[in-house]
């Protein structure tokens, strides 16, 4: 299993459009395999990151996710919306391997 972090900077003015853009995206993950663990918004501390955990059953299967979902209608109305409403001012995606109990 790979995890995804995603570290968003956003527009703290613009949290409910980035909760928005959030929940679009949740559905469309699992819609490819994945398994969303939500994303995670500023509460104590900066109030301009927020962050997304999920995750494939491997790399290929999140690289299958990645060209899959660039021809994907949904996803292109959810890069869409944030490039419409500017909630995303950058993002970086980190992997991981979990450790889970046996």
């Amino acid at each position: 299993m790979i995890t995804c972090y995603v570290r968003y900077v956003i527009d703290p003015k613009k949290i409910p459009e980035f909760e928005h853009y959030a929940r679009m995206w949740i559905p469309l993950v699992e819609q490819f395999g994945g398994i969303h663990h939500g994303y995670f918004l500023p509460s104590e501390g900066a109030n301009n990151i927020a962050m997304a955990l999920f995750s494939f059953p491997s790399l290929s299967e999140y690289e299958k996710y990645r060209h899959e979902s660039a021809s994907n209608e949904n996803c292109k109305a959810a890069f869409k919306y944030a490039e419409e409403t500017d909630c995303v001012v950058s993002y970086e995606r980190s992997f991981f391997r979990p450790i889970l109990t046996e």
